[in-house]
């Protein structure tokens, strides 16, 4: 195999028992695994971040069911592709549960005329749909679609898979088992990764250079090439600022967005922002992503930036590129100057540890809905006390259940909205929740 092939397609996996990770799927007795061992596979989604196996698992399940195997990629790929494939796999006898394979990376950048052109050919078994997405497919793929395909959701690598990945890669590829490589130090590249097994295979292959001047180790007098993590921050601090389309360093530029907005920097923002455009980032994402940053960090410090955020999403969905990015810079600013607040992130964190932690506590009687005679009779809704009829439009009764009376989730934050939401709760409830 040539150098220049990629060290993760140099020893990617071709059987389930070499996947790493994904045991809730592909482990012993898992749902997929019996259905590809069984060759009867449904159309698919995969989802999950990058670097997680969706492209490999694919690759598996053809060569494991030895029928034709298509690939076409979302971002070059579109209506036409999908026909000629749709056409050639008409002339396949169809086998033993399934016809040819269409794997789509990135099934999300497919739009709702190009999953349309999918729609026949899945339902009537001609084709196979395998599709892979970064992105939640119940915004991304159409319903008729995906009421068609089975989501399986991939998760990150965990250390102890990618710690034995380093040592397979160093054993088994035919470029890497010539030399002599000492993993000193690992801690580095598994935190880098993050999860990702091409980023780490990449940070490995990168780093097993033995070249200083491109980034690689230093040879020992004994031929030796050593990695340790200095190594490694080194080459990640090197590598060339260029947003990755294939989604490498996609995680990381929308947590650089992220954390500027919440850091109050307008200007840091709008830079990763147009790291986002110029990569061709899909809008909806970056859209979608602000709309969660506006709750979960700035919530009711301004709870116009909820609406404004909201109505960004809308607005690029209508327009798209190249004038949405105008849209998505004057939300982006908007977020980031403005003040902030986690209060409402904290609350609902606190509340869903008290549901852990206490279990199905029951409703109090007066205030649960009683629409039957025997309810009421049970004591359902009795001494209710209908806020409206009281002065201010407020009756301090119990609203929680008894075992956790008095018990805060929410404290509203240091900012001027806030602190009248603060005097207000403390003119009304007193000394009850500590406001």
């Amino acid at each position: 195999m040539n150098s220049n092939v990629p060290l993760a397609e140099r020893i990617r996996p071709n059987t389930l028992d070499e996947l790493l990770g994904q045991e809730h799927l592909v482990g012993k007795g898992s749902i997929l695994r019996t259905a590809i061992e069984n060759g009867k596979v449904p159309s698919m989604i995969f989802w999950g971040p990058p670097g997680t196996g969706k492209t490999t698992i694919a690759n598996i399940i053809a060569h494991t069911l030895k029928v034709p195997f298509h690939t076409l990629s979302a971002i070059n790929s579109g209506v036409k592709e999908v026909r000629e494939v749709i056409e050639e796999s008409k002339s396949t006898p169809i086998g033993i549960g399934a016809g040819s394979i269409l794997f789509i990376d990135e099934i999300h950048r497919f739009n709702k005329g190009q999953q349309d052109a999918l729609l026949g050919a899945v339902e009537k078994g001609i084709i196979t749909l395998i599709g892979a997405t970064t992105e939640n497919p119940s915004f991304e793929v159409i319903s008729a679609l995906l009421s068609r395909c089975q989501v399986y959701i991939l998760k990150p690598l965990n250390e102890k898979d990618m710690a034995r990945l380093l040592k397979i890669a160093i054993k088994k590829d035919e470029f890497l088992k010539k030399k002599k490589i000492e993993l000193k130090e690992t801690e580095a590249l598994i935190n880098i990764s993050g999860g990702d097994a091409r980023k780490l295979l990449n940070l490995l292959e990168i780093a097993a250079s033995p070249n200083p001047s491109q980034g690689g180790a230093l040879e020992t007098p004994e031929k030796i090439l050593v990695i340790t993590d200095e190594l490694i921050m080194n080459i990640a601090q090197k590598k060339i600022a260029l947003y990755d389309k294939s989604g490498e360093q996609h995680y990381d530029i929308i947590s650089a967005f992220i954390k500027s907005i919440r850091g109050s920097d307008p200007n840091a923002a709008v830079y990763w922002l147009a790291r986002m455009i110029e990569g061709g980032e899909d809008v909806k994402f970056i859209a979608r992503r602000m709309v969660i940053l506006a709750s979960e960090d700035i919530g009711n410090a301004n709870p116009t930036a909820l609406v404004l955020a909201n109505a960004t999403f809308d607005a690029v969905n209508k327009i798209g590129y190249p004038e949405s990015s105008l849209i998505l810079s004057q939300c982006a600013i908007y977020l980031a100057s403005s003040a902030k607040s986690n209060s409402s992130t904290v609350a609902i964190g606190a509340a869903l540890n008290a549901v852990k932690e206490n279990g199905d506590l029951p409703v109090p009687l007066h205030i649960r809905n009683a629409p039957t005679r025997l309810m009421k009779n049970l004591g359902y809704g009795k001494n209710y006390e209908y806020s409206h009829s009281y002065d201010n439009n407020f009756s301090p009764q119990e609203y929680l259940p008894k075992e956790i009376s008095g018990k805060k989730f929410y404290g509203p934050g240091k900012n001027a909205r806030e602190e009248e939401l603060r005097k207000f709760l403390k003119n009304l409830w007193k000394d009850k929740y500590g406001y």
